[in-house]
């Protein structure tokens, strides 16, 4: 079963640097799977957080399955990610840090049918960082023109 379900945040790779990634597993109702299956889900405004020492996505919004009837789920509800104890306590300890947050990159579903989400230890990046990257850019697509 080879699926191309990649679901990306553009977003994140502008407004932040990625220090560390993880590939966690998303706790799911039966609806949300089928709706992410179908392609129908977005990680535009989302973040992770703890609570009780357990790691939560909030933000990811997967839109209701259109075959669903009364069972159907809540597009926006908080969604618990599932990491294995010593990923959690690093996350946790790096988070209660200055300036690190974590954030949502891929919601992809892996070979057996699973939806995983890549999530990436981050720190915001400054107005001169950003600036800096889009003048790179845009000197090596210049370079790019000149040398065709």
């Amino acid at each position: 079963m080879t699926t191309k379900i990649r679901i990306k945040n553009k977003k994140v790779l502008r407004e932040y640097e990625l220090e560390e990634r993880f590939v966690a597993g998303v706790q799911l109702v039966g609806t949300e799977i089928k709706s992410i299956r179908a392609g129908k889900a977005t990680l535009v405004d989302s973040f992770c957080f703890f609570q009780n020492k357990e790691l939560y996505v909030r933000g990811l919004h997967v839109a209701e399955y259109i075959m669903g009837t009364h069972w159907n789920h809540n597009p926006t509800r908080v969604r618990k990610l599932l990491l294995n104890k010593r990923e959690l306590q690093k996350l946790d300890k790096k988070v209660r840090e200055k300036g690190y947050t974590i954030v949502a990159v891929v919601l992809f579903v892996n070979e057996r049918g699973l939806a995983k989400l890549e999530i990436a230890l981050a720190r915001g990046r400054k107005t001169f960082d950003k600036r800096e990257d889009i003048k790179r850019k845009d000197l090596t697509r210049e370079m790019e023109r000149k040398f065709k």
